[in-house]
């Protein structure tokens, strides 16, 4: 095995846990007065918008990102009438769950942090991730600079499940894809690509949008529960 290929989000900053669920326990920890099914038609219209419009830029370390996300989608419980807010209400709840869901994220990284430096010292480690454009200001801002390469969605123009995407990573890795192992939290837009191409790999299995159980998981070589089990499979064999 020569290089590591990580997904990000929700890998890497919330151990398998999906971000609306994040999001969610942060309203839920501002007391926020609307329904889940609500808050989950204001997050897939946030995703959708952050998707397709330039808001998100190149410089917003993810707490910028984090304020930006849920101004938008609280403005859309607003908007449908899900939630009666003042100005000063939304201002004080997008600080208040923005505040928790960073919070969230530095206690992850707090464990994960140490064991990708670990992981450095033996492999490639490179960086698969969905994301806006700034993800080199994320990893900076929260020093997890680990990675000897990072292809990133919204710079390459091509999006998970899509296999190229791991495509252009085995190329930038310069590793065959049997050399490789993949991590993430997805088991469709990580595990199901990355197994069509030949790469080993690795499901971190959480708390996924909805709560089902997969019967066909043949995709994931191994399925751990928690980011910390990684190290032991995969420095096991060096010394």
């Amino acid at each position: 095995m020569q290089a590591i290929l990580f997904d990000y989000g929700g890998t890497l900053d919330t151990n398998a846990v999906h971000w609306s669920n994040v999001l969610w326990d942060g309203f839920q920890h501002m007391k926020a007065p609307f329904s889940k099914d609500h808050f989950r038609e204001a997050y897939v219209y946030g995703e959708r918008r952050l998707a397709q419009a330039s808001i998100i830029q190149p410089s917003d370390d993810f707490y910028s990102l984090l304020l930006r996300k849920v101004r938008i989608e609280v403005d859309y419980l607003v908007e449908y009438n899900f939630w009666e807010a003042t100005a000063a209400e939304k201002d004080v709840m997008i600080q208040g769950v923005a505040d928790y869901c960073n919070t969230q994220v530095q206690n992850n990284l707090a464990s994960v942090r140490p064991i990708l430096k670990r992981l450095s010292q033996h492999y490639k480690l490179v960086l698969v991730t969905n994301f806006y454009g700034n993800i080199h200001a994320v990893l900076e801002a929260y020093n997890l600079n680990f990675f000897t390469q990072i292809v990133e969605s919204a710079v390459v123009g091509v999006r998970k499940p899509d296999p190229q995407i791991y495509a252009l990573a085995l190329e930038a890795a310069a590793c065959a894809a049997e050399e490789v192992v993949v991590i993430g939290d997805s088991y469709e837009k990580d595990m199901i690509p990355a197994k069509s191409l030949g790469c080993h790999t690795i499901w971190l299995k959480g708390e996924g949008w909805v709560k089902s159980e997969r019967q066909d998981t043949g995709a994931a070589d191994i399925i751990v529960e928690d980011f910390t089990m990684i190290e032991s499979l995969l420095l096991s064999n060096k010394g």
